[in-house]
Parts: C-alpha cells; structure tokens; sequence
C-alpha cells in the first residue's frame, strides 16, 4: 500500500473555471513521493507509456494499484456527482517532455475522467512555466488561461471530459514525470482504445526488453 491524502482530495471542492476540475496539491506526501521518484524506471522517449511495458519498483506498482483502486474511484465519482461503478481504466506513464508535446487539445471521448498525478520535484523550469499545465478557456491561445498547474509536489488534477475541456502546456524540454488515470467508457471506441493500449504495451515491453 502507499499513503495519498484522500482526506485533502475529498475537503477540495470543485471549482468551474474554465470547465469542472479538482487541483490537490501533495496529493502524494513530499516524503512518500521523494522515495517513489527515486524509483521511477527511466524513460528516454516521448510518449505515454502503458504500465505493462515498463518495469516498476514497488512504490511504483503500489501507487498503479491505488489509483485503479476503489478508494480513488468512489472518491472521484463522489466529487463529481458520476457513476464510474465497472467503468474499465486505463493508465499510463510518460517521462518526457518534447517540442511537440503540450499542444492544446481536449481528450479523446473515449475517456470519460482524466486523472492527472505529477511526479516532479521543484526546478527553475516549472517555476518559468515551462511544462505547466494549463485549463484554458479556448482552443486557440495558450495565454488564454483560468489555471496553470505546477507538474510538481505530487499534484493530483482530476477532470471529467468534455467537448470544453481544453488544455495544453507551453513547451518544455526534459524528464516531466505524470502518471495518467482515465475511466474510460464502455462503448466501441472505448473498447477499441483499450485493445490498443493493450497491443502498445506488448510492443513496447519487447521494445524495452531487446
């Protein structure tokens, strides 16, 4: 098991601006994240990885069990008024940050919550905004912007996904840790994401092995 502060998730309320959401700073307890990210595998490519393509210290394989956990799912469906009971989930892990990353976009529909877990210690980059995710109240400035969210202190950001819900980041170059959570719906796109998923975690645990 691995502690997260549900306490602070559930006393967040949901703020509106630009578009429903929940921001939990130090979701994840500074020293509990100092220990996790000191064993955080090494991703040299861009891209989300799926969590079966890469090999996880047990701090690691603890914090995917507790975000795919019941705890997390009632919690959420809870804030925000949805019945995720038997929704399928999906997780993945992305360790960096390239020129074509941050690019303003909704999620796919698909995924119907996106749950957001930064798994960065503080640095000069995030404090000039580079790499900071930003709720943005348009598709077309990413100046444009009701929230900007450190990748930092085990930040938890939690949305539910809509045709509204833009978001992007300036550019940043460098290791970015996130883990990323979506209950996922369970119509035919849906299944097809997953299978998906679950091809590109076979490719990419080969990739990683040879």
């Amino acid at each position: 098991m691995i502690r997260l502060d549900y306490a602070a998730l559930r006393a967040t309320p949901v703020a509106t601006d630009p578009f429903p959401h929940v921001v939990v700073r130090h979701f994840v307890p500074a020293d509990v994240l100092a220990a996790l990210i000191a064993e955080l595998p090494p991703i040299g490519q861009r891209g989300s990885f799926p969590i079966g393509a890469l090999r996880l210290g047990g701090r690691a394989r603890a914090l995917v069990a507790e975000m795919e956990g019941p705890a997390l799912r009632a919690a959420i469906a809870a804030k925000f008024s949805l019945d995720l009971a038997g929704a399928p989930t999906m997780v993945t892990l992305r360790g960096q940050s390239r020129e074509r990353d941050g690019l303003i976009h909704t999620d796919s529909v698909s995924k119907r919550v996106t749950v957001l877990l930064y798994l960065n210690q503080p640095n000069a980059a995030w404090e000039a905004q580079e790499g900071c995710l930003r709720l943005l109240r348009s598709p077309r400035d990413i100046e444009d912007f009701a929230v900007e969210v450190p990748p930092v202190d085990g930040t938890l950001l939690v949305f539910p996904n809509g045709p509204t819900a833009w978001h992007g980041h300036r550019r940043h170059i460098g290791a970015r840790y996130v883990m990323q959570l979506n209950y996922m719906a369970r119509d035919a796109a849906a299944r097809s994401e997953l299978r998906r998923h679950r091809v590109s975690a076979f490719f990419k645990r080969l990739t990683a092995a040879a």
